[in-house]
């Protein structure tokens, strides 16, 4: 059974798993589920239509569950959904979807770290593995695929999706979607390479790595346009899952990518 400190506020109607611990004067409201084995910290808040899994930390101060900050909000029931393992720090906001966005549900994959102060906006979807640096802030309708880090106080425009294993740096302004496996930073934000220390600790190889490298090689520092150059890498390259992932990830961008670096020196990501 859940262990609920006595000062906390927890709605009946509730559902809480198996070892749940809420802290003194953490608040959860109704029809709420939380999975076994988490842990609400005192002072945290979670809103209704909020499901988060097992084996999670809720930091104090942290709110879940919020109404959308967006004007298209007319009270709709929305959600959030929030994966298992996932830690969320300290006044860190991750706020409900809306049915104007067509999904009415903000998600958080398993794995993922939220660290202190982080905004997590209405209808974002945030992969498996992902670390948002505190004061992180992402707008409305975000994709942020698996194994992507986001240094801290980087803000996102809405809409952007940003790549698999992908790595921004600390402060960047976000306006363009990142493409998978690359790093990226600068002031206005670039490509400046591929994220070879993250792809390593992942257990990518040496030829594989070098192969994203030359795909995005083509794409940057060739002199051809998107369209070219995504034609010369799909008849150029040999097959793998990694191509195919940065030709779709490409082909399916709305925003358009992040334009490339001027020089091939590589960001600084504290």
């Amino acid at each position: 059974m859940a262990t609920i400190h006595p000062l906390a506020c927890v709605s009946p109607l509730a559902k809480l798993g198996e070892h749940v611990e809420v802290g003194p004067y953490a608040f959860i409201d109704a029809n709420v589920e939380i999975g076994d084995y988490t842990k609400v910290h005192p002072h945290a808040t979670i809103f209704p239509y909020v499901k988060i899994g097992e084996h999670c930390e809720v930091f104090p101060g942290a709110v879940v569950g919020a109404i959308p900050q967006d004007l298209k909000f007319d009270g709709e029931i929305t959600f959030v959904e929030i994966g298992n393992y996932v830690t969320i720090r300290e006044c860190a906001t991750i706020n409900r979807g809306t049915k104007a966005s067509g999904k009415g549900v903000t998600k958080i994959g398993d794995h993922t770290l939220i660290m202190s102060y982080v905004h997590v906006a209405h209808d974002c979807t945030v992969g498996n593995h992902c670390i948002l640096v505190s004061y992180v802030g992402i707008a409305g309708e975000t994709d942020v695929d698996d194994w992507a880090i986001l240094g801290g106080s980087t803000v996102v425009h809405q809409f952007t999706h940003i790549g698999k294993h992908a790595m921004i740096g600390g402060g960047s302004k976000i306006n363009k979607d990142i493409p998978p496996y690359s790093l990226c930073g600068r002031e206005p934000v670039c490509y400046a390479g591929v994220n070879l220390v993250g792809l390593r600790r992942r257990g990518f190889d040496s030829d594989t790595i070098r192969n994203i490298k030359d795909i995005y090689d083509m794409l940057y520092f060739q002199g051809y346009n998107i369209s070219d150059a995504c034609a010369r890498i799909q008849l150029g390259f040999p097959d793998s899952p990694e191509k195919d992932e940065i030709l779709t990830f490409i082909r399916n961008s709305k925003r358009g990518i992040v334009r490339g670096s001027d020089s091939r020196e590589k960001v600084i990501i504290e």
